[in-house]
């Protein structure tokens, strides 16, 4: 708990403590809020939306302002405080017995979660995590695990992907609207840390960040991403194929600028709404512009986000993943093994992918990491004494571990160090 003496952020709002106002101050601070009001409405509708940038980044800068530490003494959290979360798992064709176990390694009964095997997969697979997901007792009690059962066919190198990312993201809002961050993950990712330790550290967040990795810098990805034309057979057929490629090029556009980076992400409840709903014509225009565009799910949410103003100051660059590449790289990362161990602990990353089907390296992270029992959720304070998680208890109670003071580290980099957090933002 904070001192009662010092600001308290709530949700990403700073919320000053309580001061006594003199009655003679009164009318003089209706008429300073009045036109505070006034001017604040009138540079909105004359789209002076720069003036605010500063502002609103200073915020985001000065609601995480120390350190998260985690000591011996067991944290005393609220349910006002601590955020929810909404994931997206996806898997193909294969994919349905690891896309079950990252499921219950990143349950929480507080978080809401959409699965999605693509028409890759045999019908019998689709069907069979359907019954899973309702004869699971947990999940059937609770009620916050839903299966996309008209599933998507999605190419990864094609739009496909995008599409049934924002497919996922409509159904999440319809579900609920009381989550704060959305996290797409594929049934090759496995989590680094517990629930309660993400939550834990996520809780101290502004509400409006969004952990995108991002760069303007095309470099090679100009000639063989940018400036090709493909068509993504995804679109229109229910067998898998690679996308076709036209014998077209493309100059770049220059009504916005291209961003690319990872197609992993955590965007922010506000962020997501704005690509769903599109009050303005941006994500439609780049949504259009990116069915033609290969690799389109490491480009759209980036340029959509850093060519919004009010939400390019939003962002973080890193897309809270370790991955490991070849060199060169290919299309893929580099499968991790046990080998990897050091290096995906020590980048204090709360996820990390891409995991071959059972290697030994998740049993690995189960036991030392998650503490986690084979074919059951990793356990957490929402458990109410259950050795198996088996009754709920107040889903907003956390035991956050070692995760969460590695996790914070990371945080502490990449948003503490105002250099580094506004020297990283969509240049």
């Amino acid at each position: 708990m904070e001192n009662s003496g010092e600001t308290l952020f709530m949700k990403g709002r700073v919320s000053m403590p309580p001061s006594q106002v003199e009655k003679r101050w009164v009318l003089p601070l209706f008429m300073t809020s009045l036109l505070l009001s006034f001017l604040l409405l009138t540079s909105f509708n004359m789209g002076l939306l720069s003036s605010l940038s500063s502002l609103i980044s200073f915020q985001i800068h000065q609601s995480y302002s120390s350190p998260i530490f985690v000591d011996k003494t067991p944290p005393t959290p609220s349910n006002m405080n601590i955020p929810r979360l909404a994931y997206l798992v996806s898997g193909s064709k294969g994919d349905l017995n690891r896309l079950w176990r990252t499921l219950l390694a990143l349950y929480h009964p507080r978080n809401i979660y959409v699965l999605h095997l693509d028409l890759n997969s045999p019908k019998v697979e689709r069907e069979q995590l359907v019954a899973r997901t309702a004869n699971f007792s947990l999940f059937a009690i609770v009620g916050n695990v839903h299966v996309i059962t008209k599933a998507n066919m999605v190419t990864y190198r094609g739009p496909t992907m995008v599409a049934n990312t924002l497919h996922a993201c409509a159904i999440l809002l319809k579900k609920s609207r009381n989550w704060d961050w959305f996290i797409n993950l594929s049934a090759s990712d496995y989590p680094l840390v517990t629930q309660d330790d993400l939550l834990f550290t996520m809780s101290k967040l502004p509400r409006n960040l969004n952990f995108i990795e991002h760069a303007s810098n095309l470099k090679w990805k100009e000639l063989h991403r940018a400036r090709p034309l493909i068509l993504d057979p995804g679109l229109y057929k229910t067998a898998k194929s690679d996308v076709l490629w036209m014998m077209q090029k493309r100059e770049l556009p220059n009504a916005f600028k291209l961003f690319t980076g990872s197609a992993w992400m955590a965007l922010s409840r506000e962020f997501v709404e704005f690509c769903i709903w599109g009050w303005e014509n941006l994500p439609r225009t780049l949504l259009m512009y990116y069915t033609n565009f290969i690799s389109s799910p490491e480009g759209y949410f980036q340029t959509v986000i850093c060519n919004a103003p009010e939400f390019n100051i939003t962002v973080v660059n890193h897309d809270l993943h370790y991955i490991s590449w070849d060199t060169p790289p290919k299309q893929h990362p580099h499968a991790l093994t046990l080998n990897d161990t050091a290096k995906m602990i020590d980048s204090n990353a709360p996820f990390a992918r891409k995991f071959n089907k059972n290697d030994p390296v998740l049993d690995m992270i189960d036991m030392e990491q998650l503490r986690r029992k084979k074919d059951w959720v990793t356990p957490g304070g929402w458990c109410s004494g259950s050795p198996q998680c088996s009754s709920i208890g107040e889903d907003w109670r956390l035991q956050p571990g070692p995760g969460s003071k590695r996790l914070a580290q990371l945080i502490d980099r990449l948003i503490l160090s105002e250099n580094e957090f506004k020297g990283n933002q969509c240049r």
